[in-house]
């Protein structure tokens, strides 16, 4: 008797069990690669959270400071310096996100604290990485 069922609504294809007469068998999903390993994954997110994460809370604690700065009459601050000041804050927490990617070591070891030794490296695969796209035939 062949076990015949639909598919789910979100099933990947391929992990449906098909049975025959002459022989059962199972098609199996295939292993599925990462891209980026998961513990590059996650030392990544740790130094966007901190190389990014400082500097946005720097951005906001300048209009806290400026404020209490004014309403207590200690300084006379320009609103506009005010403005500048946090913005160059939150630019340094835009560029902190692209070195914190760029700067995670993909080797077991953690490598060091900034991680400037991996830059150059992670550069040169994000080159690879889009000049390989751009030569790829599309399939359209």
């Amino acid at each position: 008797m062949p076990d015949t069922r639909s598919s789910l609504p979100f099933e990947p294809k391929g992990s449906k069990q098909v049975s025959g007469k002459k022989g059962d068998k199972t098609v199996t999903p295939s292993v599925r690669q990462e891209a980026i390993p998961r513990y590059v994954a996650d030392r990544m997110a740790r130094r966007v959270a901190v190389f990014t994460g400082l500097p946005t809370i720097a951005g906001m604690g300048v209009f806290v400071g400026s404020y209490l700065l004014i309403t207590r009459g200690v300084a006379d601050i320009a609103p506009g310096l005010t403005l500048a000041t946090s913005g160059a804050f939150f630019l340094l927490g835009l560029v902190g996100l692209s070195f914190g990617v760029l700067s995670s070591s993909w080797d077991p070891d953690p490598g060091s604290v900034l991680g400037f030794e991996n830059l150059k490296p992670n550069l040169q695969r994000m080159r690879e990485t889009i000049r390989a796209a751009k030569n790829k035939p599309r399939d359209d």
